[in-house]
This record gives structure tokens, sequence and C-alpha cells, in this order.
């Protein structure tokens, strides 16, 4: 016999609407472990230096510039982006000088480090967005499938936006034997999407772990997480430092620039490569993305204030985030970087290269963008174009 006390709670029947690619809030120990962290304070996540993480703008103003047609067409390519073609061959052959990245579209990248892979912020899906129907779409292809990677020791989340923890992809890769490496509260969604608790290490900023050999640490980062309609900021963001027996790498993940860099760089720097964000910037959302110039100034902090290593810009190419031309990000990273005497690797989607070999360096996009103005050269400031003031993306979680 049933009666209403065995009827679900209206808390679990609603839980039960919820979408999977929300994923799953922290709760019980996990939630005890984020509420004693010193980077939470007052119930949520603090930043570690103070960051606006709203665009400001009214929704019709909003609405206006966003469905803009030619505003819009500025942000895509003009043709088939050049992906490389050979990728599965060139990972078959082990890297000569044992560090190796292939950048295989926006912030996800496989570096191979002193004999191990790791693999960073992998999204293989269609779509940043928890709907398979709506959302920013891929502008070119993934240069291999996710299945021809093979075998990766440690997959890196550096926080739980769309367009970085992809819900097909992390379903794929559950069911193999990797490990994964998160900040504080990420776990939570791996754990709803099938990945057992004993292959999930969460760490808060400046806590380390040694997987297969080498040594990974959750580093600050100056962002904002989130993925359900309530923003609840129970899980953390992290750029990451990987730190092999001769080679040490690091990945921005998503953030603003900060003072906060130099002390990374002094701690565990210098790098011989690191892959910095560069796209999807805005002066509407300054604290919590770099433009290129930042990003080459985040480099040089990283590296004792000065150039050192190659700069790989991530975060740029793959999804139309933001209100600046798509070829952006490269151009103006190129620019950014001849100031200073930096090099820069500016792979195809899916190259792999050596940072201590050939480094790529060819500006692939032009044969794709039209012609933009380059607002950043002193000289060129009166052909800049305008930016809209609500011009903004609808996935809300860049």
């Amino acid at each position: 016999m049933t009666g209403a006390d065995d009827q679900p709670s209206l808390r679990t029947r609603l839980r039960s609407l919820r979408p999977d690619a929300f994923g799953a809030d922290p709760a019980g120990a996990r939630m005890e472990r984020i509420r004693r962290s010193p980077n939470f304070a007052d119930g949520v996540f603090q930043n570690p230096e103070g960051a606006r993480t709203r665009p400001s703008g009214s929704m019709l103003e909003f609405a206006k510039v966003y469905f803009h047609k030619e505003q819009r067409a500025r942000r895509s390519p003009t043709g088939t982006v050049p992906v490389h073609a050979t990728t599965v061959a060139d990972l078959s052959r082990p890297p000569a000088t044992d560090l190796r990245l292939t950048w295989t579209g926006h912030s996800s990248v496989l570096a191979e480090i002193d004999g191990r892979r790791v693999l960073f912020d992998p999204v293989w899906g269609e779509r940043c967005s928890p709907f398979a129907f709506a959302g920013p779409k891929r502008l070119h292809p993934v240069p291999l499938p996710l299945a021809a990677l093979g075998a990766v020791d440690v997959i890196v989340i550096s926080h739980d936006h769309y367009d970085h923890l992809d819900l097909p992809t992390i379903k794929a890769l559950a069911g193999t034997d990797t490990v994964f490496a998160v900040p504080l509260g990420v776990g939570a969604h791996l754990e709803r999407w099938g990945v057992p608790l004993d292959r999930i290490h969460e760490l808060d900023w400046n806590e380390s772990v040694r997987i297969a050999g080498i040594s990974l640490t959750a580093t600050p980062a100056r962002h904002f997480c989130g993925r359900g309609l309530r923003n609840q900021q129970h899980t953390l963001w992290a750029s990451w430092v990987v730190s092999g027996p001769d080679h040490r790498i690091y990945h921005s993940g998503d953030t603003g620039y900060f003072s906060g860099f130099k002390d990374i760089g002094a701690e565990h720097g210098p790098f011989d490569a690191t892959m910095i964000q560069v796209g999807a910037y805005s002066e509407y959302w300054p604290d919590i993305h770099m433009t290129p110039a930042e990003g080459v100034r985040a480099h040089l902090d990283l590296q004792g204030n000065r150039p050192h290593g190659v700069l790989m810009p991530i975060h740029w190419g793959t999804f139309n985030l933001a209100p600046h031309a798509w070829s952006e990000p490269g151009e103006w990273m190129k620019d950014a970087a001849e100031e200073v005497g930096q090099p820069v690797a500016f792979p195809r989607p899916g190259e792999p290269f050596e940072p201590a070999g050939k480094v790529p360096s060819e500006p692939w996009w032009r044969s794709v963008s039209e012609p933009i103005a380059h607002p950043w050269r002193h000289s060129e400031t009166a052909d800049a174009a305008p930016v809209l003031r609500a011009e903004v993306d609808l996935a809300g979680e860049r």
C-alpha cells in the first residue's frame, strides 16, 4: 500500500526535471570542504581581485545589436577554417623534445609532456550550450574524433562553463580509465555524468596532485562559474600549472588580467610554454577575459617579466562569443607579441608542434577573414570599427 508519505518530495521532483547538462550542485562532504576553503566567503567563491562578472545594458538594446546582420557577419569566418588534416598520423609519433602541444580549438589542448598526456578543457560537442538546438555553434570541425585521440593520463578542467566543460565529451571520457583534475565543486558535475569519485581529484587554489609522475597545481584565476538557471558560485575556477621532470607548462583557463600572474610565475615558472586566453573579450566584461595585449602581459608576468618560452593563444576561433571580429584575436596577438619580442605559436586547429622546435607562425586565419581595423595600432585608431554597447553573447556563460 502506498500513501502520501511514499511520494517524492517537491524538491526531488524538481531536481528530476533539471536538464542533465546543468550538472549537479555540490552537497554533503563536498560542500563542507568548499565552505572551509580560504577562497570561499559570504556563501560564494571569491576572485583574487574584484571582478564584475555580468555585462550591463538593456535586453532590448542587446537584442537589436546581437541580431544585426552586418555585426553578426564579422564575428564568423568567411570560408572554411583550415583544420590540420593529418593530426592522427602526427600524434602517432612521439615528440622528439618530450614536449608537444596540439590545440584542437577554443581552449582544448592536448599536452604531451615528459612521456605523459594531459588533455585540457576537452570540448568535442557541436555547441557550447545546455541545448542541442540552440547556443553558439562550432565554426570549424574538430580535427580528429575523440576516440582517435588515444589514451590520456589526466583530463584537466579549468571551470564549469559550457565552452570548457562539455557534457557529451565528458560522458564519452567517463567510459575510459582516465582520471580528472578539476577545481573544487566541479566534481559534482562529473559524478552526475558517470565519472567515479575515485577518478576525480578536486583542488583548491595552490593545491597540487601528482598523477602518473607529473605534478598538477590549481592556481588562481579571475573569472566566475555557473551552468544552471541559478549561479550559486559554488564551483571554483582555476588556471593550471603542469610540471614534469624536465618541462613546465601553464594553462590560463578563462581569466581577466590580475597581479597574481607574477606570483604564479615566481612560484612555478618559468614555463616552456603557456596557453593563454585571449578571445571573447569586450569592454563590457573587462575583468573576466583578457585582450591579446593583456595576454602578452600575463605571459611576461609568468616568465619573470621577460620574453621566454612560447605563448599559444587559446579561447578564440572556434565559437562566436563576443562582439569583436572573428580574426581579431589572432591579428592583435601577432602585433602585441612582436612589439616585445615574444615568440607566439599560431597552429591551425589540430596542428601539433613542439615549443623547442619549429613553431607555427603563419597567420592562417587571413585566408578566411575579411580585412579588419587594427585599433590597437596607434596609426589606425581612426579606422577602428565601433564597439556597440549591448552586443553581448546569448550564451551568457562565456
